[in-house]
């Protein structure tokens, strides 16, 4: 692994990753059968898996197993391995908003991932290369956007079911740690009348039941205007409203796509910035391998480089 610090170096010899998609998991039930794509290093064992969740964009491809790759390969070259679902809501399905369950899909977003857990014995069957090389005990999940919502359900995140007003509980015991990337925060007068009316389920998010360790990542120019009245604070709401151990990565001048995390150059990317993106990238990676290997100082080295650093690319604060 590349030390990671607060300003981008580049790595001595890049990484070999190999990366397998479509990979098919049948779904009885489904609309479709679950497609994902793994990216993951060429070479290693004990490889821990990524859940990486795509957000909604206004671009057609992105939203599914085809984006995120800035992440995606970053994070296989650190020695993960990376599953990226394509979700029902995913611009490359056409989905019908007027079909039932339609606006539902916080719901089957997290079924995904439960669903691809449930499914790593025929995600390796599938990839030949990965045969015996993942360790299911150490699984994180990963999300941007709307798909940050979708990992934080996963790591412990309730909300009540605006159609029968059950309160829903979508925790994953099995993953162990999390990454959200401008995730959504709280709900009620927060929203703006456009998001609760078209995503009513944002308007009772409860983060006090969040309890697995996650990395929270908010830039601090993300007004995301037609979301909420809140400002850029919104996207911290996860950090400040779950319990601890949590950490909040504030990345500086950073808006929505936090530099162009869902894939190299995004037209809809409105703060192009790689060598963000390339800091994200490790930083991120740095946090994941000390939460799901405990004796690994990679965190606590990388949160010290920042620290130090001439040019620091944003600023960490834990609990």
């Amino acid at each position: 692994m590349s030390e990671p610090a607060g300003t981008v170096t580049t790595p001595a010899a890049p990484v070999p990753v190999l990366s397998v998609s479509p990979v098919v998991l049948s779904a009885p039930g489904r609309a479709v059968d679950l497609q994902v794509r793994v990216s993951a290093p060429v070479t290693g064992g004990e490889l821990p898996v990524i859940l990486l969740s795509h957000g909604l964009g206004f671009s057609r491809h992105l939203s599914s197993l085809h984006g995120y790759a800035p992440l995606a390969n970053s994070w296989a070259a650190e020695g993960f391995a990376v599953i990226q679902p394509t979700h029902l809501d995913s611009r490359t399905l056409t989905p019908d908003p007027h079909a039932p369950g339609a606006a539902a899909h916080w719901r089957t977003r997290a079924e995904d991932m439960t669903r691809i857990l449930d499914r790593l014995d025929a995600v390796e069957a599938a990839v030949p290369q990965l045969s015996g090389r993942l360790d299911p005990s150490r699984v994180a999940v990963a999300g941007h956007s709307m798909g940050g919502h979708t990992a934080s359900l996963l790591l412990g995140a309730r909300l009540t079911d605006p159609d029968d007003g059950t309160e829903v509980d979508l925790a994953d015991s099995r993953i162990k740690a999390g990454v959200l990337l401008a995730a959504t925060g709280r709900g009620g007068a927060a929203l703006t009348e456009f998001t609760a009316e078209n995503y009513p389920f944002l308007l009772t998010a409860d983060f006090s039941t969040m309890t697995t360790p996650a990395l929270v990542v908010a830039g601090d120019k993300d007004d995301s205007a037609f979301l909420t009245v809140q400002g850029p604070d919104w996207h911290a709401d996860p950090y400040h409203l779950a319990p601890g151990p949590k950490s909040l990565l504030t990345l500086f001048d950073a808006e929505h796509s936090l530099g162009g995390i869902s894939g190299y150059d995004v037209a809809e990317t409105t703060d192009e910035n790689p060598e963000r993106v390339t800091a994200l990238a490790r930083l991120t990676a740095a946090y994941l391998r000390s939460e799901l290997h405990p004796d690994d100082p990679t965190w606590r080295t990388a949160r010290e480089a920042l620290t130090t650093a001439p040019s620091p690319v944003g600023r960490i604060e834990s609990k």
